[in-house]
């Protein structure tokens, strides 16, 4: 018979399911809850710590002496510590002291399942709850009607301390953003925000990609409950939230999941697996089945909690190689001689099977940079389960493309066909992400060759080829304006350049361009499928064109997509077309009200009865300088 206290949140199920990898509910047991014991208001507390001597809580309730509150282990082997404190209440900071049994160690930890902590650099745990009063329900009970892999994905990757500063130079509120930056988002057209990671980091460098409350998000921008409403005020304008959440690695800072209870508790105890050698910090062993829970749960926390539409999961490719960034000699193969993370791989399955069978209408996002297979595909066919996958080939292969003067890019043009080669191996996002804006990368309007002029026009037609593209679309935070400098994490966005002509341009190019993507069908329906894209013509090297059609499920609404990299207008310039009609051109990045020379078709061609392109039918349209064109045909 289990000996437990008698305030115990633990049955002997919730410790088989934590021994087996298989409790996704850990939050519910685990950490700090308001509870009434006897009539007694009070908070149990619970820890997992199976190599500590001893464990108690420390903090406001106690004046932080130790030995005060002492926490009793479970007699059961689960190495989990709980106890009663009736002093303790809502809004009191609070540590776990633990003492060790190897080497007599002596750390002060946070609580890995704080619900909320301390604002950096201050490192204590906040005992708080959840109570909020949604008031989402009709986006939640419409959520897979507007989330599914067949619905229009346009992400505004956005980080939450540097979008804008306040007239005092300081981050934004949680309450603030759900003014501002909602508003913004929903005129310039985007259906998703991503958010860099909100779950609470100490070191601002590190853009919130080195976690420690994983269960908390950050207290730099308000209290969790206004960080709902934030959630709340998106949903309520119909735009879905995507959170990026970082199970690769964690930092070693002293409060942190590190040499938690003075073992490897989270990290795994082979250097070769347990530390990252590009981010210096700990890798969670993912063989281990408690790590397991305690990863799974905290991704179905926020989806349950934070009512969150998708995960994006970051640095997967670190995870599922045991080589990455590793020499010979300091990685060793598994049992099978392979590079690949069999531990990595059953987790992330279980990761994707859990989150899918228990909420409707999320979705989840690989950021995973190598050929491995079917990353994108579902389990029980062999896949690791994600409904999404980055697209770095097309992300690389593209902006060196761009990057070329418009004279070379004739040699070149394999650099954006390639793509179509493995379109729809994966489900594919097309990222311009923070990643692309840093360490001397230059901004994406930086890398656009020529004058200003031409800079500009090549970044709407960069923006209008990634939109026609098949795939989801993904733009970090400042691109859509054509900001100049790189981004700073700890300054702002430079909204003052929407004052000139060509950068509000390029902010309505990209509100177009929202608006073409979730009013036409045909760009979204079958943007994971061979049968949603058709070439027209990809070998008009000479030109620099390319063409193709874009398939939605009813033919009426196919559009035609032609795309000319030079600054050399073109007309009359032929193309194949599937049927006879008329073309209608509902879409021109060279527009004159975008900052374009104006060159376009107002007279909408007709199609004649002459074979082109292998087609029975073409017509002669114009092709304006470093544009794209996109036609209905009717």
């Amino acid at each position: 018979m289990t000996k437990t206290l008698p305030h115990s949140l633990f049955t002997d199920f919730d410790i088989d399911l934590f021994r087996a990898g298989k409790h996704f509910r850990l939050y519910d047991k685990l950490g700090a809850h308001s509870v009434e014991v006897d009539g007694v208001k009070g908070v149990y507390f619970a820890v997992w710590a199976p190599a500590a001597r001893s464990v108690c809580v420390i903090g406001d309730f106690n004046d932080w002496r130790q030995g005060v509150n002492e926490l009793l282990v479970r007699w059961d082997g689960s190495g989990i510590w709980e106890g009663f404190i009736p002093d303790a209440e809502k809004g009191m900071r609070y540590k776990y002291r633990i003492h060790s049994f190897n080497n007599d160690i002596i750390t002060e930890k946070a609580d890995p399942f704080a619900l909320y902590c301390e604002h950096p650099p201050q490192t204590a745990s906040v005992i708080w709850d959840l109570d909020y009063k949604w008031k989402d329900k009709s986006w939640m009970d419409t959520r897979k009607d507007k989330n599914g892999l067949d619905k229009p994905y346009s992400v505004y990757e956005v980080h939450l301390g540097s979008w804008r500063l306040n007239a005092e130079g300081k981050f934004l509120t949680y309450l603030e953003l759900a003014d501002q930056l909602v508003a913004y988002v929903k005129e310039t057209g985007f259906t998703h925000v991503e958010l860099l990671p909100v779950m609470e980091y100490p070191y601002d460098p590190s853009w919130g990609y080195q976690l420690v409350g994983y269960f908390a998000p950050t207290s730099r921008f308000g209290k969790p409950q206004d960080f709902m409403f934030l959630v709340d005020k998106l949903h309520e304008a119909g735009i879905g939230v995507i959170l990026d959440w970082v199970p690769s690695h964690f930092p070693d800072d002293a409060h942190g999941l590190g040499y938690f209870d003075g073992s490897h508790l989270y990290e795994h105890p082979d250097r070769r697996k347990g530390y990252h050698p590009d981010w210096k910090s700990l890798v969670f062993n993912y063989g281990r089945n408690e790590v397991r829970s305690f990863l799974i749960s905290n991704a179905l926390f926020w989806l349950q909690h934070y009512h969150i539409d998708g995960l994006r999961v970051d640095a997967v490719a670190s995870m599922l190689h045991l080589d990455y960034s590793r020499n010979e000699g300091e990685w060793e193969p598994n049992i099978y001689g392979g590079r690949e993370n069999l531990d990595t791989i059953s987790f992330l399955k279980d990761f994707n099977e859990a989150v899918y069978s228990n909420f409707e209408g999320v979705q989840t996002i690989a950021e995973e940079s190598t050929s491995f297979p079917m990353v994108s595909r579902p389990v029980f066919s062999g896949g690791l389960g994600f409904g999404m996958k980055w697209m770095m080939g097309w992300m690389h292969d593209t902006l060196k493309y761009f990057k070329r003067e418009t004279i070379y890019r004739k040699y070149h043009q394999n650099d954006l066909t390639f793509s179509m080669t493995y379109a729809f191996s994966e489900n594919f996002m097309l990222p311009l992400s923070h990643d692309e804006v840093v360490h001397g990368k230059s901004s994406i309007l930086g890398r656009m060759p020529g004058d200003e002029w031409q800079a500009f026009a090549n970044l709407r037609l960069l923006y209008s080829y990634m939109f026609t593209h098949p795939g989801g679309k993904l733009l970090f935070m400042g691109s859509e304006f054509g900001q100049w400098a790189e981004w700073k994490f700890d300054g702002s966005l430079d909204w003052h350049l929407l004052e000139f002509s060509f950068h509000e341009g390029a902010r309505k190019t990209i509100t177009d361009l929202n608006a073409l993507y979730r009013n036409n069908p045909a760009l979204y329906e079958n943007q994971f499928s061979p049968e949603g894209f058709e070439w027209i013509s990809h070998d008009d090297h000479q030109n620099a064109v390319i063409s193709f059609v874009r398939k939605g499920r009813n033919p009426k609404q196919d559009l035609v997509v032609v795309c000319n990299f030079t600054p050399v207008v073109r007309t009359p310039y032929r193309i194949g077309l599937p049927r006879k009609g008329r073309l209608t051109e509902i879409f021109n990045s060279d527009s004159a009200i975008y900052g374009g020379s104006g060159v376009g078709n107002p007279k909408s061609p007709k199609t004649e009865k002459k074979e082109w392109n292998g087609r029975a039918f073409s017509s002669e349209i114009t092709l304006p300088p470093l544009g794209v064109v996109v036609f209905k045909l009717s």
